[in-house]
């Protein structure tokens, strides 16, 4: 009977513990396996140790995938920061019909990422979409969107004659079209995180912080900032990591085979969809999938070690 006593709380949570294994725990180790493995769709040919690896690291689309998806990350998930957090504090604020604007900015998170990329790409369309259409109206000459390779950068300067090549071009109008997305998809979510922050907030700090002769800025700067300081680690780090593992923006906006124009918009986990469900090239999607979780592990890390000492809990 002691026995049966201290089984029944393993019992309970074994329903979410086989879930997690054979959902998250083994298709991990079989992707660990498989990568050094010789395996397409006709199953293992052979081990073939780290060859597949060897092979990432000389693989130039690989390379071009990594600088894109590194674009991406960088001009998505500081906005995924910095317009959430202002949206919330207006909506904390006295502001008429603040539970309707909750209600507006959530939409986008319950909307399917294919339902949203389908309307994105009628708004960015070069010939009839109302994006080019408001420029056109305030005096700018209509753009390509998500059929432009050249850089942002390169846009930019090209009218002041300076013309940056590669990387210095920064990432493709199509790319930065799906940064935009990206953000205004998740704005609605981390908002809603902010707002219960702010909320957790004791009142008497802010009293206390007004008393002492703080401004709107003393009060953000050493009460607001520093409070929301877990909720904003929080954020960064699911905001890098779903930055990571975009797909569905890219596969529905800019479609395959190339990854968008001259593969500007080819991101990591598009890559390594279409070499393993185009090509069937399991064993080497397989070792791109173990390179990105290792990238993700030490983002990780490194966040936890760095932002995670400025943390202030309550």
């Amino acid at each position: 009977m002691r026995h049966q006593g201290k089984l029944h709380p393993y019992l309970y949570i074994l329903p979410a513990l086989l879930i997690v294994l054979l959902f998250r725990a083994l298709p991990i180790a079989g992707a660990f396996a498989g990568s050094v493995l010789d395996y397409d769709i006709g199953g293992s040919h052979g081990f073939v140790g780290l060859a597949n690896y060897a092979r990432m690291l000389a693989d130039g689309r690989f390379w071009n995938s990594v600088t894109n998806t590194v674009f991406f990350v960088l001009g998505v998930v500081p906005l995924a920061i910095v317009i959430p957090l202002f949206l919330a504090m207006l909506l904390r604020g006295r502001l008429a019909g603040k539970s309707v604007y909750r209600t507006i900015y959530f939409l986008p998170v319950v909307t399917s990422a294919v339902a949203v990329s389908v309307v994105w790409t009628w708004l960015f369309n070069p010939e009839a979409g109302p994006v080019n259409r408001v420029l056109a109206a305030v005096g700018i000459e209509p753009l390509l969107w998500l059929r432009e390779p050249r850089g942002i950068f390169e846009l930019l300067l090209a009218p002041l004659g300076v013309h940056p090549q590669g990387t210095l071009a920064g990432p493709s109008l199509a790319l930065v079209s799906l940064m935009i997305v990206s953000i205004w998809k998740s704005i609605g979510y981390n908002t809603v995180l902010f707002l219960a922050g702010l909320e957790s907030i004791p009142g008497e700090l802010y009293e206390a912080a007004r008393l002492d002769g703080a401004g709107r800025w003393g009060v953000f700067r050493h009460v607001t900032w520093p409070m929301l300081s877990p909720t904003t680690y929080y954020v960064l780090i699911m905001s890098t990591i779903a930055s990571f593992q975009t797909f569905a923006l890219v596969y529905v906006m800019t479609p395959p085979p190339g990854g968008g124009p001259l593969g500007t918009t080819n991101l990591i986990v598009f890559y390594l969809f279409q070499k393993a469900f185009d090509r069937f090239d399991i064993g080497y999607a397989s070792a791109i999938s173990v390179f990105l979780f290792v990238v993700l592990l030490v983002l990780t890390l490194a966040q936890r070690r760095l932002a995670g000492r400025r943390v202030h809990y309550q």
